[in-house]
């Protein structure tokens, strides 16, 4: 069987568009388009996490030039963090819609996720 010259990449597949950062959020913006409830998405992050950003801003999504931001959970539920997202990383994500809105939801653990504690505690502050 002989290689096709030409594949295309799945419709489901997309690829950021911006990363920024501001007022303690950090958005990813994605193409303009429609994604339906309960449909599968492979997000990639094709730019990079701005310098600025925190390790504890949540993370959002914008849809092409729409204002909404619909946020990034963790496949428990709860709200991804900057720390937490990865340049040029897959994410398999779900949407998940409502009356009022909706949000992307991981499917699975996110790899390589570093761990932020501190290496022991005695009693004062900590040094950054």
């Amino acid at each position: 069987m002989a290689c096709k010259n030409i594949c295309k990449l799945c419709p489901k597949f997309i690829i950021s568009q911006a990363v920024t950062y501001a007022s303690g959020v950090l958005t990813v913006n994605i193409p303009a388009g429609s994604y339906d409830n309960c449909e599968k998405y492979c997000l990639v992050i094709a730019q990079a996490i701005p310098a600025d950003a925190i390790v504890g801003a949540p993370v959002v999504i914008t849809i092409g030039t729409g204002g909404v931001n619909y946020p990034l959970l963790l496949c428990n539920g709860t709200q991804m963090l900057a720390g937490t997202l990865r340049t040029r990383t897959k994410y398999s994500t779900v949407v998940q819609t409502s009356s009022t809105g909706g949000s992307f939801r991981l499917l699975g653990r996110t790899c390589c996720q570093p761990n932020n504690n501190l290496q022991s505690i005695n009693g004062t502050a900590p040094t950054a």
